[in-house]
């Protein structure tokens, strides 16, 4: 999802490519204002070329949850009373798109796109879009029901969810930037020293 401009606000699922026979990587990141340097990574539990997945984004005004197949992977906590960005304030659009970034995206630019495989194709099935409407302050969502919510649309990660988001977080993620010393040598960003859930 994602606004216009250069102080855009972006809420990022990626796939990045790979070798075959290796894992995919499912890179997800966060922009406010224009900015990113957010981003998390992971190996998928599964093999998602061989069957249609689940893959939902949660937007709140108190976090962006980030679920695939409904396991919770991330959760972006708001922060702005700590000084961090929160993209609340951009109307955003649902955009797909295939492109080539394989001067980052591919093991760090090793591994280059191969066009002699193009096209490219990706698919689609049961796409669903729930979101709210904002106008003013009220919403489209105020009304109980307009939205079939699961508990995570309206609250936070229950006892379950936790855990599932632990295990996902143990064992499949690659990268966090919040771990990342060499990218932020005078201390992590503020929001990495608040808990996760």
């Amino acid at each position: 999802m994602s606004s216009q401009g250069p102080t855009h606000d972006e809420i990022d699922f990626e796939f990045l490519g790979n070798l075959s026979g290796d894992p995919y990587i499912l890179h997800t990141n966060v922009f406010t204002q224009g900015k990113g340097n957010r981003e998390q990574q992971f190996y998928l539990w599964f093999d998602p070329t061989r069957n249609f997945h689940t893959y939902s984004i949660i937007w709140k005004p108190q976090h962006i949850i980030f679920l695939v197949d409904n396991t919770p992977i991330r959760v972006f906590k708001n922060a702005e009373s700590i000084g961090v960005p929160f993209p609340k304030s951009q109307p955003m659009r649902i955009y797909s798109s295939l492109w080539n970034a394989d001067d980052w995206a591919t093991r760090g630019g090793l591994v280059k796109t191969d066009w002699a495989k193009a096209p490219f194709t990706a698919y689609y099935r049961n796409f669903k879009a729930n979101a709210c409407v904002w106008s003013g302050k009220s919403s489209s969502c105020a009304k109980p029901n307009s939205v079939s919510a699961g508990a995570w649309e309206t609250n936070g990660l229950d006892a379950p969810g936790r855990r599932r988001l632990r295990w996902v977080q143990k064992y499949f993620m690659i990268y966090n930037y919040c771990t990342d010393l060499k990218r932020f040598p005078q201390g992590v960003p503020p929001e990495c020293k608040r808990p996760r859930f």
